[in-house]
């Protein structure tokens, strides 16, 4: 049996394919060098950033402990509220130091007594010397017994002056402004200078944060900012436990005379304010940063430099390092090693082998190899980046991350 096929069909088959021959020698492999998305390698204003893990501290702390023994009668504020300096926060029983007051100045007055009668016997003393019937010996002893009196009113003015202070430990008022904790004594219970602490207070704006950075990169920041100000030239930024970046700016205002032994790490402290939060709780003392909290400490030069910059995509990597793929002359791929500064899934630094203004391959480049001509046009934007600004490059991005690319 013979299969016969309607010639009308087979025919228009035939001229559909013809048709479509100059399309289907567009496509890659069907004729002419692949087509890639290049940038042009440019000079971008960098924030150099290096991260590093820290702890916030409050710069001032006190630890509230009685200064006398007696029974807690009052507790005059909220636990967790924030706190003035000279606020009273805790009563003592008062009456019977208003006593020990009250005999105290009445020794006072006794001795000042004392000291009038003293003086009369001296001046009359000094009177009949001048007549027969004085002595020589009767004046010393009523000076003497004047100067006597004289001290012992120095003495119970003295003990006067200790049981004022003493009353005045009955009232325990706030040395600095903070934010107060918990209070370990209730009502009614008697403390004393041996029973510990009370309550503690801590201070909330600004705030310090304390990190270590390891000694050789502690080097490589002085002498990456020995010539550009020193700490002056250095600004901090916090990135928060749950990821997001702080929205306030610190400074560098202490690094630590000696290196630790058991870890080879320098300590480096800074000042960041610590405002209250528009949002507040029952206390009215909401603040994003609380002391012992940790956090990740964004270490910035305060002023961009100008760095060679290029997208991320285009590097490739192996056992021999970091290169790119760049076109030259006549639209060859040539390959280029490179060594990279900081970098993220977006934008990478080159610090050597790569020229200001070549043409770097990022789309494509995983199908062209060194020698290969090629047919170069613009690469296409990352996700969510907009075209008009891809030539701006900073080191740090809204979010915190380091040499993010600001698209």
């Amino acid at each position: 049996m013979t299969l016969r096929f309607p010639a009308a069909p087979l025919g228009a088959a035939l001229l559909a394919m013809l048709a479509a021959g100059p399309a289907l020698a567009q496509f890659p492999g069907h004729g002419g060098p692949p087509s890639v998305g290049v940038v042009r390698a440019e000079k971008q204003p960098i924030t150099e950033s290096s991260e590093f893990v820290g702890r916030i501290a409050a710069i001032n702390r006190v630890a509230l402990v009685a200064r006398v023994t007696a029974f807690l009668e009052q507790r005059n504020f909220v636990e967790g509220s924030e706190v003035k300096r000279g606020d009273l926060l805790y009563v003592l029983e008062q009456p019977p130091f208003q006593a020990d007051l009250e005999a105290k100045q009445a020794a006072v007055q006794e001795a000042q007594a004392q000291v009038v009668n003293a003086t009369l016997a001296y001046q009359r003393a000094e009177q009949l010397l001048k007549t027969p019937a004085g002595q020589q010996s009767i004046v010393d002893s009523s000076r003497a017994t004047m100067l006597s009196d004289a001290a012992q009113v120095l003495a119970a003015q003295a003990q006067e002056k200790q049981s004022e202070i003493n009353l005045g430990y009955t009232e325990i008022r706030a040395p600095i402004d903070g934010k107060i904790g918990r209070t370990a004594v209730t009502i009614g219970n008697v403390v004393s200078p041996s029973s510990g602490i009370l309550t503690t207070i801590v201070s909330q704006d600004p705030m310090y944060v304390v990190f270590p950075v390891p000694t050789r990169t502690a080097l490589d920041l002085r002498q990456r900012y020995a010539d550009k100000g020193g700490m002056n030239a250095v600004k901090i930024r916090l990135r928060l436990p749950d990821g997001r970046l702080y929205g306030q700016t610190g400074a560098l205002d202490f690094i630590d005379n000696t290196v630790s032994t058991s870890t080879d790490t320098l300590i480096l402290r800074g000042t960041i304010p610590n405002p209250l939060l528009t949002q507040a709780t029952m206390n009215g003392a909401v603040r994003e940063l609380v002391a012992g909290e940790f956090v990740t400490v964004l270490l910035q030069s305060a002023e961009p430099v100008s760095l060679l910059a290029v997208p991320r995509a285009a590097v490739l990597s192996d056992q021999q390092g970091d290169y790119v793929f760049a076109v030259g002359p006549g639209n060859k791929v040539q390959e280029s090693r490179i060594t990279m500064g900081q970098s993220t899934p977006e934008v990478a630094t080159v610090l050597t082998g790569l020229d200001e203004g070549e043409m770097v391959i990022v789309d494509g480049v995983q199908k062209v190899h060194p020698g290969e001509v090629v047919a170069p046009g613009p690469a296409s934007p990352a996700p969510g980046v907009n075209p008009a600004t891809m030539k701006g490059h900073t080191a740090t991005t809204d979010n915190g991350q380091s040499l993010a690319a600001r698209q």
